[in-house]
C-alpha cells in the first residue's frame, strides 16, 4: 500500500508535468479530483476563480501575493484563451503599455469580446477582468504577445484615448518613439478617417521634436480630403530630446523616467557636503558599519515543482520545515560573501576618492562585487558556477511586487544606459537614489539584487560625501513601498524622501542604525 509520502509525490509528479509543457493556469480538468486535493491540502496549488488554480510554493505564508502576480500574465492567457478563443483583445490602452515595456499587472485588465457580457470576473489580490462586448478591430491589427492577445503597436497608439497621453505620458511617448514612419501609422487613420486623432498625433510627435512624421501625418490627411487640426496632447515639453536611430522602448523609457524623476530628487535630498579631507577617519566609519541583511527577489523558479523534491517527498525526508543544516550553511556562505563583496566595494571608493568618475568605476567593477557576493556559495556546492556567467539568462519576479522587471533581452539594452546615466549626473544625491531604484527595477541578477542595489547606493552616497547609509530592517515595509510606488506609479518622491530622512540622520549623527539586528 502506497503511503502518503509516495501518494503525494504522484500527485506532484502530475503538477511537474504540467508545469514543464509550460502551463500555469491550471484548470480542474488538469487534474484529477484526488490529485487536486492533495494538492491543494498541501500548499502546492490554490484556487484563483472557480475551475482555475496556480502552483504555489508550499511554505507560501497566508497573504502572500507572490505567486500570484508572477502568474498573473500567464494565467490571463490561458483562462482568456479557453473562454474567448480568438475572438478577444485586450484594451488599446494596456495593450500600448506592453508595447511601451511596462508589464505591471493592472488592477483590472480590459477585454474586448463580441462574447463578452460586460461583467467583472474576480481573481485574487484585488485584481480582476472586465469583458466588454465590443466588436474588435481588424484582424491585422491584433497580435500575440506572451500569449496574450493585444492589438498592435499602431493601432494601440491611434484607438488610445486621449487621457493617455496625460496620465500616461512615459508609456505614451515611449510608443509613439517605437514607430519608425508616419506609413504605419496612416492606414489606420485614413481607413477610419481619423482627423481628430491625426491631429493629436501630429501635435504628440511634434512635441517630441519628431517633425517629419508629424508633417507626414498631416500632409497625407490633408491630400486625403481630411481637416486635420494639430493639439499637442501632452501636458508638458517632452523631458528628452529623442534619439529617432533608438528603438529599444526600455531604453527610452528609463531615459524618460530619469529626466522626470531627478528634479524631485533633488528637492527632497539633503546637499552634499563634499568628501571630506580626513580620508582615514572616513572609511574608518565606514568599516565600522554593519549593513542590514538584504531583501531577496523571488524568480520564478521557486514555484516550480523539481525533481529533488519529488523524491524528498517519496522518501518521507520532505516536510514543512526547512532542513536547519542547510539553512545555517547558506547563511554562513552569504555572510562570507558579503563580508568579500563589502571589501570590494571598499576598492571601487578608493578610485573615486582618487577623482575617478563614481559611474565609470561602479560600470568597471559591479562585476567584480558581484561575484565576490556568491563566490562562497559557488565554492561549497550551494550554487553552480553558471551562476556567476553575469546578468540573468531568464525572467525573475520580486516578492509582493506587481512590477515585472524587464526581460532578458532588455536587461542587455539598459545597463549600459544606467552606467552612462550615472557616469553623467552631476548630483550625487540623485546617483544614489535613482542609481539604487533603477538597479532593482531592472532586476538584472537572478539574486543579490537589494544588496547590490544598496552597494551601487552608498558608493554614489560617498561620491558626494555622505555617510555610508543603513536600510533598517525595521523599515523595510517602508523601503519596499517606496520602490514599488516608483516602480508602478513612476512616483519617486516617497523612495526620496525615504532615503533623505535616512541620510539625513546619518548627517546629523542620530543613530538609526542601533536598530538594526
Amino acid at each position: 500500500m502506497a503511503t502518503p509520502g509516495e501518494k503525494l509525490a504522484e500527485s506532484l509528479e502530475r503538477l511537474k508535468a504540467l508545469q514543464d509543457s509550460g502551463i500555469v493556469a491550471i484548470k480542474a480538468d488538469d487534474l484529477s479530483r484526488v490529485h487536486k486535493e492533495r494538492l491543494i491540502k498541501n500548499g502546492f496549488i490554490k484556487e484563483v476563480v472557480k475551475g482555475w488554480y496556480i502552483g504555489t510554493p508550499h511554505d507560501e505564508q497566508q497573504g502572500d501575493s507572490t505567486s500570484w502576480f508572477t502568474s498573473f500574465w500567464d494565467f490571463s492567457a490561458r483562462y482568456l484563451q479557453d473562454r474567448y478563443g480568438e475572438d478577444y483583445c485586450i484594451s488599446a490602452e494596456q495593450s500600448l503599455m506592453f508595447h511601451a515595456g511596462n508589464n505591471v499587472v493592472p488592477g483590472q485588465l480590459i477585454v474586448r469580446s463580441t462574447k463578452g457580457n460586460n461583467s467583472v470576473t474576480k481573481l485574487l489580490f484585488g485584481t480582476s477582468i472586465f469583458v466588454m462586448k465590443s466588436p474588435l478591430p481588424d484582424v491585422a491589427e491584433i497580435e500575440t504577445r506572451n500569449g496574450i492577445r493585444i492589438v498592435s503597436l499602431a493601432s494601440s497608439i491611434v484607438h488610445s484615448t486621449p487621457s493617455t497621453f496625460t496620465k500616461q505620458s512615459i508609456d505614451s511617448r515611449t510608443a509613439l518613439m517605437m514607430i519608425r514612419d508616419a506609413s504605419e501609422l496612416l492606414p489606420i487613420l485614413l481607413e477610419g478617417g481619423h482627423s481628430t486623432i491625426a491631429g493629436r498625433l501630429v501635435g504628440a510627435y511634434r512635441n517630441l521634436g519628431q517633425d517629419k512624421i508629424a508633417d507626414e501625418i498631416s500632409k497625407t490627411m490633408i491630400a486625403a480630403g481630411y481637416d486635420v487640426r494639430e493639439t499637442d496632447p501632452f501636458k508638458e515639453p517632452s523631458p528628452i530630446k529623442f534619439d529617432p536611430r533608438e528603438r529599444s522602448p526600455y531604453v527610452n523609457r528609463i531615459k524618460l523616467m530619469w529626466q522626470e524623476m531627478r528634479e524631485v530628487v533633488i528637492a527632497a535630498f539633503p546637499k552634499a557636503p563634499g568628501i571630506p579631507d580626513d580620508l582615514k577617519s572616513y572609511m574608518e566609519k565606514i568599516d565600522e558599519i554593519y549593513v542590514t541583511d538584504a531583501y531577496h527577489s523571488l524568480s520564478i523558479e521557486k514555484y516550480k515543482v523539481t525533481p529533488e523534491l519529488i523524491e524528498r517527498v517519496r522518501s518521507g525526508e520532505w516536510n514543512l520545515e526547512d532542513n536547519e543544516a542547510d539553512l545555517k550553511q547558506k547563511d554562513a556562505m552569504a555572510a562570507r560573501g558579503y563580508w568579500l563583496a563589502f571589501n570590494a566595494v571598499k576598492k571601487s571608493i578608493q578610485r573615486i576618492f582618487e577623482g575617478e568618475n563614481p559611474g565609470k568605476v561602479t560600470d568597471e567593477e559591479h562585476g567584480d562585487w558581484y561575484r565576490e557576493l556568491f563566490g562562497p556559495s559557488i565554492t561549497t556546492g550551494i550554487l553552480k558556477p553558471s551562476d556567476l556567467a553575469g546578468y540573468r539568462n531568464a525572467q525573475v519576479y520580486i516578492g509582493q511586487s506587481i512590477h515585472t522587471p524587464i526581460n532578458v533581452h532588455g536587461v542587455r539594452e539598459v545597463m549600459p544606459l544606467l552606467f552612462e546615466l550615472l557616469a553623467s549626473e552631476k548630483v550625487a544625491g540623485v546617483r544614489a537614489v535613482l542609481g539604487h531604484f533603477f538597479f532593482v527595477h531592472i532586476h538584472p541578477y537572478m539574486d543579490g539584487n537589494g544588496r547590490m542595489g544598496r552597494f551601487l547606493m552608498n558608493v554614489m552616497l560617498i561620491s558626494g560625501g555622505y555617510p555610508w547609509t543603513v536600510i533598517p530592517i525595521e523599515e523595510r515595509d517602508s523601503y519596499m513601498q517606496a520602490l514599488e510606488s516608483a516602480s508602478v506609479e513612476n512616483n519617486i518622491e516617497p523612495f526620496a524622501k525615504f532615503m533623505a530622512y535616512l541620510v539625513d540622520a546619518g548627517l546629523q549623527g542620530k543613530p538609526i542604525a542601533k536598530k538594526l539586528v
